[in-house]
């Protein structure tokens, strides 16, 4: 074969390579609704879809001038503030019942600085910076949170071995829902965990607390992604099936 038939045989390849390429990545952009970030947008609908099967648990919150989703047992919640003026310093937080790890041992004058503990609730999140998360004028609370994905995408993340969609609230903390409400569509069982309030244990272990003392939540392994590689790691739990 000559070297210009081969020349040409070449680019014939690379321009096929290159229409194949191309429908794909057309293919992606439909499936995404036009959008590549398949996580922060699809997040968006399940957390969604969350708000509207328990909407008497979603509510304004003027103690931190946001909005927040309560759990059904009445004992945490997950807040999403819009006023900072008003919050205690955190900009996305976790507030619950600090008995439960008062009476497993906890010394809150332990905790470290992600932590605050007043009138018997703990609050942990993270606190807004030089780039605080700042919402465009008044939204509501699905709205609020699509602000934060696109403001604030790093905060967003997938667990797979869960199917579940999370805000990451700092220090090993989160609050986690499922993709699909019905089924976990990575192993094809039913989701029997619609939303989960996640604590890292260290601080409070380091605080006093006794894990295995903590009435109503659950001290268990979890499996994380670290680095490429799964890896089983302790966290307190409180998991919900809304259903």
């Amino acid at each position: 074969m000559s070297k210009v038939k081969k020349d040409a045989k070449f680019i014939i390849v690379v321009c096929a390579a290159v229409v194949v390429v191309a429908v794909i990545f057309v293919i992606i952009l439909k499936i995404a609704g036009g959008d590549l970030d398949v996580v922060g947008s699809g997040s968006v609908v399940s957390f969604n879809a969350v708000l509207e099967t328990i909407p008497d648990r979603v509510k304004a919150d003027d103690s931190n001038g946001g909005w927040s989703l309560e759990a059904p047992d009445g004992t945490v919640r997950f807040v999403w503030s819009t006023n900072y003026a008003k919050s205690p310093g955190y900009d996305v937080m976790l507030e619950l019942d600090a008995q439960p790890f008062i009476d497993a041992g906890l010394d809150v004058g332990k905790l470290p600085d992600n932590y605050t503990y007043h009138g018997g609730v703990l609050t942990v999140g993270i606190r807004p910076g030089d780039d605080d998360l700042k919402y465009d004028g008044n939204p509501a609370p699905i709205e609020a949170y699509e602000q934060m994905v696109g403001k604030y995408r790093g905060r967003i993340n997938y667990h797979a071995a869960m199917d579940h969609y999370g805000v990451k609230l700092g220090g090993g903390n989160m609050f986690e829902w499922a993709r699909d409400l019905s089924v976990n569509i990575v192993t094809g069982e039913a989701q029997d965990k619609d939303i989960v309030f996640v604590l890292n244990p260290e601080p409070l272990i380091a605080a006093g607390v006794d894990p295995e003392k903590t009435v109503g939540w659950v001290y268990a392994q979890v499996p994380m992604e670290d680095h490429g590689a799964t890896v089983d790691v302790y966290k307190f739990l409180k998991p919900f099936d809304l259903k």
